[in-house]
Parts: structure tokens; sequence; C-alpha cells
């Protein structure tokens, strides 16, 4: 049995780095026939991707590691050209390849615009997904190191407020949805973001200069 290793980081299967596709083609390629018809994996690379969303590819990703359905050593992988009756393997093989080699240029990954440095480590259990409602505190500093937004000091009541929102659908800067799905419960974390998954070009009126790169400490504090 062809044993591999696991390529990508639970941080990297949340986050930006590793695409759909990207996850399709892993388990296409390393994974048995039976795991991938169990698993609806099956067909072409952009079917799949299109029916499937990341949550369950990371889920396919992550049972296929813990159920060792790897690839038989000898075991053809037919592509989903080559479904027709009428078609050899040799020849699905072929095309297989001819489809690959189609599709390099444009698997272009759009790059990633933020930093991240862990200050300090969460739970390592607890990652928020897309819809999920989570709870921060932050402090956000412009490049001149001023602070420009916070709900880190305590209000007159003595009391601090934690900014409560679902991750991952529009409602903050993309910096942040794209940051928080990488960070587990308990994490505090330091932020680089650039303009473009920032305010962009206009800025924020009052706060933020236009073109801003900002820097953020973020506290995640809960998610459901």
């Amino acid at each position: 049995m062809a044993e591999v290793s696991p390529p990508y980081t639970d941080e990297q299967l949340v986050g930006e780095g590793v695409s759909k596709k990207d996850l399709v083609v892993f388990l296409q390629e390393n994974s048995s026939q039976k795991f991938q018809v169990e698993r609806k994996l099956k067909g072409s690379q952009k079917n799949v991707t299109k029916t499937k969303s990341k949550d369950h590819l990371i889920e396919d990703y992550r049972l296929l590691f813990s159920s060792k359905a790897f690839k038989v050593e000898g075991e053809e992988v037919i592509g989903p050209e080559a479904a027709h009756k009428d078609v050899k393997p040799k020849d699905a093989e072929s095309v297989t390849h001819k489809t690959k080699k189609l599709d390099i240029k444009s698997d272009v990954k759009e790059p990633v615009k933020y930093t991240k440095k862990i200050l300090k480590p969460g739970d390592k259990t607890r990652f928020p997904e897309k819809g999920s409602e989570v709870e921060c505190y932050y402090t956000g500093k412009l490049d001149n190191g001023k602070v420009f937004d916070t709900n880190m000091e305590p209000d007159k009541k003595g009391k601090k407020t934690p900014l409560k929102f679902k991750v991952g659908v529009g409602k903050v800067i993309r910096g942040w949805d794209e940051a928080l799905l990488t960070m587990s419960v308990g994490e505090s974390a330091e932020l680089v973001i650039q303009a473009e998954w920032a305010y962009g070009k206009k800025g924020m009126e009052g706060k933020v200069p236009p073109g801003s790169t900002l820097t953020f400490q973020v506290d995640l504090v809960s998610c459901v």
C-alpha cells in the first residue's frame, strides 16, 4: 500500500493557501478507488470541486489518513473522461494526463495579503468555520504605531466587550475573515494586513488613511 505523508497542515487546510481543487486533485491521485466511490470523489475534478464544499473535502482528506485508504500499488486510476465502457484503462490514463496538463495554467492562486505571528497558542482543536459566530478582542494600529481602534480597553464601568460577528462571510475586512479561520480558541495573534485586504484605496474616514497596511493584535475568545 502506497502510504503518503500529509502535505497540508490544519492551518493551511482552513486558510486560503489550499483550494478546493488542490484537495480534489490530491484525493483523486492518492486514495483508493473504493474510497473515492464511497466519498463521492469520482468524476471530473471540475464537477467534484463544484459539488463538494471545502469542509467536506477537508473531512475526506483527514479520513484518508485516519483510515489509511490509500491507492494500492499498481491500482490504475481511471479519470472521469474515461468513464465510457469502450475506453480501455490505458487509453484513460493518457486522457487523464492530457487533462492535467491543460489544467496547470488555470490553477493560479491569489496571493495572500496578510502575515500572521502567533503570540499565544490556542487550544488547537476549536477552529472557526465560515459562518461561525466568533468573539474577539483586538487592537488596530497604523504604520506609525498609532492605535486607531480597540476594544481591549475597559469602559467606564470597568468592563470589556468582545466584538461578536460571523466570520468568513464579509462582515469584517477580508484579512480578518481569512486569518481567523486559521486560529483556534484562546489564540492571540499579530496580523499585518495589506491595504487590499483591509480598507483599500479609500481607507476609513477619520481613522485609516487610504492604502494603509494595518497591524492588529487579535485574541479569539470563542467560536460557535
